[in-house]
């Protein structure tokens, strides 16, 4: 391995997954950003997921895991394209998360020139995921000591969420009823009944929606039963643009999701809702967020009511 004494060290970070994933990795990023400030740190996944580093300042550019050529590098003595050979080799150091049981991908970053390489595929276990993904980098000499996601926004990204919420002075709810898993979600009857209390309590009060396309006819439906003058819906938004909204909101309640990391990592107060999963691993470590478990992980026991005095605490 290459040291990592130079501050100007040039680093490529490659990172797939889902976007929850994703933000826990932000810790590991920023130990990057940190430990080279005059260097140059990429980071090759999936841009969509990966502006919110960009936008955060914990990368400098992003390129897309699913460029044609790559193929070949996640093949057994692959063909490797010659520009990414030369694009790869180019880097000090190149950390990947990827899942590389065989090493196939590992041997053709080798093939192509790479000899700073460190493997940071963990699988999360024993303790909360922003430190599992942070330990290979002990390999490089750096040590976690703050495994806080956390998103600062430029001006204008937070410019942009104030304009998409038409200004401030409204109390207002954010509230992502999905995950991606269904079996994580509390039912959908007892979101319901939280979204008509805040209409109810907060009468000048406007609910914003989040989700993605896979949420959009439910959601919508979900506007036109509640009163849709008050309730709006936030449908796949640019990340960055999600983030500044959710940023601006200030408040939030969902489930064990990327939105919900998103939101934690923004600054907003959270409230969330865990069910089969282990917060112990996989919640939020923000300070504002607090974790509400379903008795024995059955949802059936979690009460509108419960969720509700906790909702309502944040305002």
């Amino acid at each position: 391995m290459q040291s990592a004494e130079p501050s100007a060290a040039s680093v490529l970070f490659i990172r797939g997954g889902a976007l929850g994933d994703f933000v826990l990795t932000l810790p590991a990023l920023r130990l990057l950003r940190d430990a080279f400030p005059g260097g140059r740190i990429e980071l090759l996944g999936y841009p969509h997921i990966a502006a919110l580093a960009l936008a955060g300042g914990h990368v400098d550019a992003v390129r897309s895991i699913e460029y044609g050529p790559m193929a070949g590098f996640f093949a057994r003595e692959g063909t490797l394209d010659p520009s990414l050979c030369q694009y790869f080799a180019g880097f000090d150091h190149v950390v990947s998360c990827l899942y590389d049981p065989d090493r196939i991908f590992e041997a053709n970053l080798r093939r192509a020139g790479v000899r700073g390489y460190l493997s940071a595929y963990r699988k999360v276990t024993t303790r909360h995921a922003a430190w599992e993904w942070a330990a290979p980098l002990e390999e490089l000499g750096l040590c976690l000591r703050d495994p806080v996601p956390r998103v600062e926004l430029g001006e204008a990204d937070r410019e942009a969420g104030r304009k998409w919420l038409g200004g401030a002075g409204r109390a207002r709810l954010a509230l992502h009823p999905g995950s991606g898993s269904p079996r994580k979600n509390w039912p959908v009857a007892g979101w319901m009944e939280v979204a008509r209390r805040f209409l109810r309590d907060f009468p000048e009060g406007e609910l914003v929606l989040v989700g993605g396309e896979a949420d959009e006819a439910v959601l919508r439906a979900w506007s036109l039963g509640l009163g849709e003058d008050r309730v709006r819906t936030a449908l796949h938004l640019p990340l960055p643009l999600l983030a500044a909204v959710l940023g601006e909101i200030g408040r939030f309640a969902g489930h064990d999701s990327g939105v919900s990391h998103v939101a934690a990592a923004v600054g907003a107060r959270c409230v969330l809702l865990f069910g089969p999963t282990d917060p112990a691993l996989w919640a939020p470590q923000n300070a504002g967020v607090e974790v509400v478990g379903a008795p024995e992980g059955d949802w059936s026991r979690l009460l509108p009511g419960q969720v509700w005095e906790r909702i309502v605490a944040l305002f």
